[in-house]
């Protein structure tokens, strides 16, 4: 791996604050000008990305939906990473503490 690699995989790490884990479920969301379905491709505390073609940008604030274990998360977020065409990288904002354990529990579980 070229050391140009390194740092760029330290920096994504170092960004998130968070591990993220390899996670696939069902995402319902709202934000800009943007309303769908996607689907997690990783998710951890701190944050998830998602596959979406939706127009999301940067700095856009966002509500989704997920089900885990057949408990539904309403969560806050903010998009911090965009792929145009792809999907998004978003932050969640004022995560409450029992979607924190429920989401502690299903990464402890993959």
């Amino acid at each position: 791996m070229a050391e140009t690699d390194l740092n760029d995989a330290r920096s994504n790490s170092e960004r998130r604050g968070s591990d993220r884990k390899k996670l696939i479920v069902d995402v319902r969301f709202d934000g800009g000008d943007g309303t769908g379905i996607a689907n997690t491709r990783d998710i951890g505390i701190g944050g998830l990305y998602m596959t979406t073609t939706a127009p999301l940008d940067m700095g856009t604030p966002i509500l989704m939906t997920l089900n885990l274990n057949d408990e539904t998360l309403h969560l806050n977020g903010t998009v911090v990473y965009s792929d145009p065409g792809h999907g998004v990288g978003v932050r969640f904002k004022d995560l409450k503490d029992e979607d924190k354990d429920l989401l502690t529990r299903e990464l402890e579980l993959t």
